[in-house]
């Protein structure tokens, strides 16, 4: 469970923000959005598998501009 601890000097906003970047941080939505659907196994595979590559080629051309 995500919370935030705030003080009266405390304004709603800033709360609201810390709340939702410790939302983000935690993976919360993310992981929602993603058992939203129920997906094949054989399709979860593909996914994760495009998702590799897409990463493996970005991880290359960062390398590339490094040099």
């Amino acid at each position: 469970m995500t919370e935030i601890k705030i003080e009266e000097k405390d304004s709603v906003e800033w709360a609201v923000k810390a709340f939702r970047r410790k939302v983000q941080r935690s993976g919360v939505l993310k992981e929602l959005r993603k058992k939203r659907y129920y997906t094949k196994p054989s399709t979860a595979k593909r996914l994760k598998q495009a998702a590799a590559r897409r990463r493996r080629r970005s991880d290359q051309r960062r390398a590339s501009r490094a040099r």
